[in-house]
């Protein structure tokens, strides 16, 4: 499946993979999860405008989100449409956004298509002692969300 860089054309059809990807934590009994608002388009243009948010598929079955964060590529997000998983479009996406770098990003601990998932694709869960400022400033974003109600952590794949 071909990876690209997202069209501006396409930044609704994102918060659609993006809802679609999130009705699966409801099976894992996190409905807040599933019924969290997508990023607004303006924010996924400016990832766009970026150079850093790529889809797979004409149609986009998957997209992933990264910034630069303490000079590694950081993903902000990653959703695969469900009648597209297990098929490694996620994992091609990382690979593609890595290009090569070290990776990092912050995920569910116990829910399995996250850190289960991460650990395959060859990231490592980093200690409290490992986080940078950057991981630690998006852990404290992510728990004044709310994210925090369920277990977390921040995980790095070396180049």
């Amino acid at each position: 499946m071909e990876i690209r860089l997202v069209r501006e054309d396409e930044l609704e059809v994102l918060r659609e993979v993006e809802r679609a990807a999130g009705e699966s934590f409801r099976t894992v009994g996190m409905p807040e999860i599933a019924d969290d608002e997508p990023l607004p388009v303006e924010v996924l243009d400016a990832y766009r405008r970026a150079g850093r948010a790529w889809v797979a598929g004409d149609h986009p079955a998957a997209y992933l989100l990264a910034d630069l964060v303490d000079g590694c590529v950081h993903i902000e997000q990653v959703s695969v449409r469900p009648e597209y998983a297990r098929r490694g479009i996620g994992r091609a996406l990382i690979d593609h956004a890595a290009a090569g770098a070290a990776v990092t990003l912050t995920t569910f601990a116990d829910v399995p298509w996250n850190a289960p998932y991460y650990r395959r694709c060859g990231f490592r869960v980093l200690a409290d002692g490992e986080l940078t400022p950057g991981l630690r400033a998006i852990r404290e974003r992510e728990a004044a969300h709310g994210l925090d109600r369920w277990p977390r952590v921040a995980m790095r794949r070396d180049v």
